[in-house]
């Protein structure tokens, strides 16, 4: 067997609990046996010795809390920037901020792409792995000499780089900040606030409170708060999260207007469309989640983006992936359905909102996507369906199930407490879901099988949409509704509920409705569509179900941006107005050339 040179061993310090555990990971390690410390736990937390583990596998196994994991590498990546203390996630390089230019970061969750910006932000001081001894900017700047980032980090631990951060859970703003208004936030008297306004829609918030937003009018609010700050440096942490199409492309818009004033630019974000759209140039995070990640070369948007969903980097020749991500419209699903779902034209009404919808049928064996702008009535048409708001008129047929996963996640105060294996359990209605079926068909695809244990006031927002997920899909129902399933989730895991919903709806042949901002996500699912039109937050129209090309090309209109087909991995990408392929497909009437 081939001897590796070097075995990373991570402990996750919040599952870890040696009061609650038989201490397995000490008794069956095969080295602790024959009298080695390579395994040593204290009342807090167990410890292994990377040197002496031989990485059998077996602590990992044996953890009842799945706590540990071990992976064994032919070579140490290059350049550890960070270590988060013994046992902990490591990350290696940086991104390369450039001046004038927009730099794209792609990569999966618990890869270190937040750590990575906190670092550059100032925020967070890396220590090289040195985790005995301070490290001092002297030995930073000298494990960079050379690089473009020896500059950057100079100025920066001198103080003559000011950086800002837009960060990512922007939910949380109204628990940081209270009862506080939006001006407090904002400065409305920045040179640039009428730039940024007309981008971002905000001067209409400015009196209102934060704790009175959506998820969508935060997001705003909180670039906005980052893009009026005076600095030299920006990084937004997932800028499109909660926002409709239009608006993630006017956002990107608006920090690319940063970059054409000679400021530099990170960005975090899973939407490919958006980050296509946004950035100049391309880094990739790969690694193993909340193990180690390594940060690649800078690559132009069209390769760095490609390479990604390929797996491979041929020029560090680094495979990732075991299969590329692919989007070919193969995956649609041609097969004609049985009408499960049948209204009549329904209205609802509220104080200051008004909607519409017009008659229309759902079938079976089919995936519809729903098009539209924020405050529309999207949610409020799925809630409609779903039997949980009675429409003023019109009336849906009653004599079906529909599983609902809601837009925002959110716990009851008898869930807190509960583990992720008895809430999806209470969900199935009382099923095995250790079954063989469920765990391959579900658990394993959506990476839940090893958070059963967890108790879900324990778990990140990812983890609870994916829980979200599988909870819907467990329910036996006639029908199936996501509101936005892809909120918090990376790519790959994107791409991963993406196949599972087909291939969920071809086994069961039970038909589905998804609500999402993801272009890339829809054109991959979608044989049909429902549009939703009018102006938010005052009245909303929805379409009868259309064939998805017709529905997505008077969507693409409606917003005045074209896409394409990328032509090596087939995903869609927005032409930058007034290119020379956005004139063409305008005069053709072509707003999405599948």
């Amino acid at each position: 067997m081939e001897e590796h040179k070097i075995r990373i061993a991570v402990v996750d310090t919040s599952k870890c609990n040696p009061k609650k555990c038989q201490k397995e990971c000490l008794r069956f390690c095969p080295r602790a046996r024959a009298g080695d410390e390579t395994v040593v736990v204290d009342d807090k937390r167990a410890y292994i010795d990377e040197k002496t583990c031989v990485g059998c596998g077996i602590c990992v196994k044996k953890c009842p809390r799945k706590a540990i994991k071990i992976v064994n590498l032919i070579s140490e990546p290059k350049n550890k920037v960070h270590q988060y203390g013994k046992n902990g996630f490591r990350l290696y390089r940086l991104p390369i901020p450039k001046e004038s230019a927009v730099v794209g970061v792609l990569g999966l969750n618990g890869t270190g792409k937040t750590t990575a910006i906190r670092i550059l932000a100032g925020i967070l001081k890396p220590n090289l792995g040195k985790l005995d001894e301070d490290v001092g900017w002297e030995e930073i700047l000298e494990r960079f000499r050379g690089s473009e980032l020896q500059t950057y980090l100079k100025r920066l631990a001198e103080g003559e780089i000011r950086a800002v951060l837009k960060p990512q859970e922007v939910n949380k703003l109204p628990v940081y900040y209270g009862e506080k208004h939006v001006n407090s936030l904002i400065n409305a008297d920045a040179p640039d606030f009428e730039l940024v306004d007309s981008y971002l829609n905000i001067s209409k918030l400015l009196e209102r409170k934060l704790s009175e937003l959506s998820g969508g009018e935060l997001q705003r609010v909180a670039i906005a708060a980052c893009m009026l700050r005076d600095a030299d440096f920006y990084l937004f942490d997932e800028p499109s999260s909660f926002l409709d199409v239009e608006q993630r492309l006017k956002a990107a818009q608006a920090i690319r207007h940063l970059a054409s004033a000679g400021k530099s630019v990170v960005v975090i974000e899973h939407d490919l469309a958006t980050l296509d759209f946004l950035s100049d140039y391309i880094h990739i995070f790969y690694g193993e989640p909340a193990v180690y990640g390594v940060v690649s070369a800078s690559y132009t948007v069209k390769r760095g983006i490609n390479l990604y969903l390929d797996g491979y980097i041929k020029e560090e020749n680094i495979r990732f992936r075991d299969e590329p991500l692919s989007f070919e419209s193969q995956a649609r699903i041609e097969e004609e359905g049985d009408v499960v779902v049948k209204y009549t034209r329904l209205m609802k009404k509220f104080p200051s909102f008004t909607l519409e919808v017009d008659e229309g049928e759902l079938e079976s064996r089919n995936i519809i996507a729903v098009l539209g702008a924020n405050a529309l009535g999207k949610t409020t048409f799925a809630k409609m369906l779903a039997g949980i708001i009675k429409p003023d008129e019109g009336g849906i047929s009653t004599n079906i199930t529909i599983s609902y996963k809601p837009q925002y996640v959110q716990l009851g105060k008898n869930e807190e407490s509960m583990t992720v294996m008895e809430a999806l359990t209470k969900a199935s209605g009382g099923k095995n879901i250790m079954s063989a079926a469920i765990k391959e068909k579900i658990l394993k695809p959506l990476e839940i099988d090893e958070l059963l244990e967890r108790k879900l006031s324990e778990l990140s927002g990812g983890e609870l949409q994916r829980v979200a997920i599988a909870a819907c899909m467990l329910r036996d129902a006639d029908f199936y509704l996501f509101d936005e399933p892809s909120s918090f989730l990376d790519v790959e895991q994107r791409v991963r509920f993406a196949k599972l919903l087909k291939r969920f709806v071809m086994d069961t042949q039970k038909g589905c409705l998804v609500i999402d901002h993801d272009l890339l996500l829809l054109t991959y699912l979608a044989k049909k569509c429902i549009l939703f039109e009018g102006k938010p937050s005052v009245n909303g129209k929805a379409s009868k179900p259309l064939s998805f090309e017709e529905g997505i090309n008077l969507f693409l209109k409606g917003v005045g941006i074209t896409f394409r087909k990328d032509d090596e991995t087939f995903r869609p990408r927005a032409n930058k107005p007034g290119s020379q392929k956005d004139r063409e497909q305008k005069e053709k009437g072509i707003y999405y050339l599948g």
